[in-house]
């Protein structure tokens, strides 16, 4: 038996490996079986090519768990090592010191899948660690190192018979978790779901008829339990593949999971290799949604769901896998490297998305019209957040009104320029944030010809500060703000039923009953169809307040609003003004006025309370 040191210039490099250069301390079954795919995925490629020429029999790579012996075995049949070879790259790791290591390997992704730090990472959770191996070359002989954690080990002969590699791991009291059933195939699951060798860890029961016939006896079987699927559909050809087969992949992702939308396929081979499917699930308007839902891979390992190194944010609401060996990592993999590369994967698919979105929207405009209810949360988020993707959104979309109806921005635009121009030439797209609550702010700008836009979610805010900044021409008023007072052209201005003398006679009555401070009375001559009396608000303060409210920093402005009263409606022009006496006046103004309170819901406490009883008795009477 031979003995030696391992070639570190460090006292003890393993606990630098445990407490620096490993982020994550499970990651260590990834790395082990990760380097038993590579030697195994390398006997093929021999095979392929001619070199070995023998059987190449059952390639899987088996997890074996021995709870009474303490031990957890990573066992391939790959392409193994002899003497020499284990001499090379397993002792013979030459570093100039940890700190030069560390500096020097941190920020470097070439290093990872090679035997050496990959494997050293054993270490975290073992006190020993024995490396049985035989190569695939004739003639070669066994030999099984073994190593305590330290720069001391072994090397002997072994009587192995079949090429291959056990990595036996004799797991250190701080790391029995490890040797119960259920934590390793939740790292399997985790990091290896997808990895191109077949891995199997243990067996289960398969029932299968025993005959052909349709009620046959079941007969049960132990079979394998392979817990990997070797070929997962992003690595094969789209025209390969039908519209079940991504929708039975989304399911093996996220079981019991709404079925997505639609999806892409990236398969992309230049400027750098990048696969992947990204599946866009039903968002249903919100953004209160859990992210990490992408998958980043590397060669088919599993790296990491924290992607937004590598995808702007707003994509990160989507589901599904990128799979790049192009990407950079730091020498545990657990973290992405920027660099221009990340950055142009972000932007290419980027530009997919968007160039998919758009071929749907022209193609399909009914369908994509259907999704737009799920879809356009993250529409809206990317146009705030990212400004390419702004400029090919803007054509595709859609702004939606209390009719259902859609329309891209243009297309909206030219609707309503005729109707809705203010006297800055600014055209006004009126929206409702509630369709319910602003029901008879709604029906009153439905009478006056115009149109009603719906914007019921958080981010629409935001959205229409974006559009009125890269429109330019463009700006949102709530249905209920006083700019709606305004819109109608000078040549289009309704005439007042009454005259001048007698509109100041109803404005000063209404004024002698609003007693709040703040609330600014004018009379507006609109549709007799509209409200007698309506509460509107600067849309300008509002927005302040809201985002005041949103900042945490109190109400710095006074509540004020304009009590509208509408001169052509008949209980203004006939009834109010023929009243008997004053009081009577009074009272019909002071309930006109509460119902309008009451219609924004402005009128609370003492004050409601007092409407309501006078309400019944006037139904009383």
């Amino acid at each position: 038996m031979q003995k030696g040191q391992i070639s570190v210039q460090t006292e003890n490099i393993f606990p630098i490996i445990k407490q620096f250069l490993y982020s994550d301390q499970e990651i260590f079954l990834r790395e082990l079986i990760s380097n038993a795919v590579d030697a195994t995925t390398k006997l093929k490629t021999l095979a392929s090519k001619g070199v070995f020429k023998d059987e190449l029999g059952d390639t899987t790579i088996e997890i074996l768990l021995d709870k009474e012996a303490k031990t957890l075995t990573i066992r391939d049949k790959g392409i193994g090592m002899n003497e020499e070879e284990v001499e090379r790259y397993l002792n013979q790791v030459a570093f100039s010191g940890a700190k030069d290591f560390l500096d020097k390997y941190k920020d470097e992704s070439g290093i990872i899948g090679h035997f050496g730090l990959g494997f050293y990472s054993a270490f975290m959770v073992a006190d020993k660690v024995e490396f049985v191996t035989k190569s695939y070359k004739e003639n070669s002989e066994g030999v099984t190192w073994s190593c305590e954690g330290s720069p001391e080990y072994s090397l002997e002969k072994n009587d192995k018979a079949e090429r291959g590699t056990d990595v036996v791991l004799h797991i250190s009291e701080d790391g029995m978790e490890y040797l119960e059933d259920n934590r390793i195939t939740e790292l399997l699951n985790k990091y290896c779901k997808f990895l191109p060798v077949e891995i199997q860890f243990g067996t289960k029961k398969e029932f299968i008829p025993k005959s052909e016939e349709e009620d046959a006896e079941m007969e049960e079987f132990e079979v394998p339990n392979i817990i990997n699927n070797p070929e997962p559909i992003w690595k094969k050809k789209p025209a390969d593949l039908k519209d079940e087969d991504y929708i039975s992949f989304y399911n093996e992702l996220y079981p019991y999971s709404q079925p997505p939308l639609f999806w892409i396929h990236l398969n992309i081979d230049y400027p750098f290799n990048l696969t992947g499917i990204l599946y866009f699930p039903k968002l249903n308007n919100s953004m209160e949604i859990q992210k990490n839902k992408i998958q980043l891979y590397s060669n088919q390992v599993f790296i990491t769901d924290d992607v937004k190194e590598i995808v702007p944010e707003f994509l990160t609401l989507l589901h599904g896998v990128i799979d790049s060996p192009d990407i950079p990592l730091n020498v545990s993999r657990s973290y992405l490297q920027a660099d221009r590369n990340v950055k142009r994967i972000g932007s290419h698919i980027t530009k997919k998305v968007a160039d998919k979105m758009n071929d749907m929207f022209k193609n399909e405009r009914e369908d994509f019209q259907d999704k737009w209810k799920d879809i356009g949360a993250l529409v809206k988020y990317g146009m705030i957040t990212n400004d390419k993707f702004y400029d090919k959104a803007k054509n595709f979309a859609l702004l939606s009104n209390v009719e259902k109806e859609h329309f891209t921005i243009d297309e909206y635009k030219e609707k309503i320029k005729d109707n809705q121009t203010d006297k800055h030439n600014k055209i006004i797209a009126i929206y409702t944030s509630s369709p319910e609550e602003h029901d008879s702010f709604i029906q009153s700008s439905k009478d006056e010809g115009y149109d009603v836009l719906v914007t019921d979610t958080m981010i629409d805010n935001h959205f229409m500060q974006q559009l009125e900044q890269k429109q330019g021409d463009m700006t949102f008023v709530r249905v209920d703000s006083d700019t709606v007072d305004n819109l109608v052209q000078k040549d289009e201005k309704k005439e007042s039923v009454l005259s001048e003398d007698d509109q100041k006679v109803v404005e000063e009555i209404f004024k002698g009953q609003i007693t709040e401070a703040g609330a600014n009375v004018s009379m507006k001559a609109l549709s007799p169809d509209s409200l007698p009396v309506m509460i509107t608000k600067s849309e300008f303060m509002r927005r302040m307040k809201e985002m005041q409210a949103m900042q945490g920093m109190g109400d710095a402005f006074p509540d004020s609003y304009n009590v509208v009263v509408n001169s052509n409606h008949p209980l203004i022009a006939e009834k109010l003004l023929k009243a008997e006496n004053d009081e009577e006046k009074g009272k019909l103004a002071k309930h006109l006025y509460s119902l309008a309170l009451l219609n924004q819901n402005m009128l609370k406490g003492a004050n409601l309370t007092n409407f309501i009883k006078k309400s019944i008795d006037f139904i009383a009477k």
